[in-house]
């Protein structure tokens, strides 16, 4: 089953937990080439913890599901 035999279909997701009360899930967003990072910044001293590179909505809805993340994700600059 584990030997990779099932690689087209959709893998189970690995749940991840952040603290929701340090840390605040953000789409890092570049100017110069649209490149999106999702990730969590560090509320108490903005450090940003980048998690997975974002190139379709598909992207952004993983993450999303990864961490259990309902609300809408900011996006910084």
């Amino acid at each position: 089953m584990g030997n990779g035999t099932h690689m087209f279909f959709k893998k189970k997701l690995e749940k991840k937990t952040y603290d929701k009360l340090t840390k605040k899930p953000v789409i890092k967003a570049s100017i110069c080439n649209g490149e999106q990072v999702a990730g969590f910044k560090d509320l108490s001293t903005g450090t940003f913890e980048e998690v997975m590179l974002i190139k379709s909505p598909a992207d952004l809805d993983t993450f999303k599901e990864m961490y259990s993340i309902t609300e809408e994700i900011e996006k910084v600059y």
